[in-house]
């Protein structure tokens, strides 16, 4: 049995409704929906019910989890370059601040240059790095998840920054200590402790 006009326009409705944005993948839904519905209309359900069914078959987790996956397969390859590049960093940052607190504690040359540099590679630009993709993972999760990694990322910056400033002796590590442990105790480890709770009873 054939589709109307308007039901065809509903379905069109329908997938732009939910989110897809890139026209290809649109017309392809659309058209993979109406096949769908087509083979089961004069079966006894209704359109509306088809249509439903027939988007949960395809896209459980919604129409939008299709193109987010769409995204990742096209852009795979700048995104594993991406996370090599972001995980060295780390590395090298773990690395360069072990070196410097073994050399505080033997006393050899080079102990506080090191730990610095291991500090503002891990706190400046590993931790907003790492950041920023657990948020895109998280961009369609609860708010709660979304803004514990920012606040995460935010006292970790801000302690990080202490710690340059005392090793450089300038004014305002205190401050910046007493912020990083204001954003962790009460922005952070509310929402940490909360997201736990939550999948603890699901």
């Amino acid at each position: 049995m054939k589709l109307t006009p308007e039901q065809e326009n509903i379905i069109s409705l329908s997938v732009k409704n939910q989110g897809i944005q890139l026209p290809s993948l649109q017309d392809d839904i659309i058209d993979h929906l109406c096949c769908v519905i087509e083979s089961q209309l004069g079966k006894g359900k209704d359109f509306d019910l088809l249509l439903q069914e027939a988007i949960h078959d395809i896209a459980p987790n919604g129409l939008k989890d299709i193109q987010r996956q769409t995204i990742f397969l096209l852009n795979a390859k700048r995104i594993i370059i991406m996370k090599k590049v972001m995980y060295s960093i780390g590395f090298l940052g773990a690395l360069a601040l072990t070196a410097g607190v073994v050399f505080k504690l033997f006393w050899y040359p080079g102990a506080n240059l090191l730990f610095t540099v291991g500090l503002i590679t891990l706190l400046l630009l590993f931790i907003p790095l790492l950041a920023f993709d657990r948020y895109k993972v998280a961009i369609s999760k609860a708010i709660s998840i979304r803004l514990k990694i920012v606040l995460g990322a935010v006292s970790a910056v801000i302690a990080g920054l202490s710690g340059i400033f005392k090793m450089l002796h300038l004014q305002g590590a205190d401050i910046l200590l007493g912020t990083a442990a204001i954003v962790f105790a009460f922005g952070f480890l509310p929402l940490l402790f909360f997201t736990m709770y939550k999948k603890a009873i699901v």
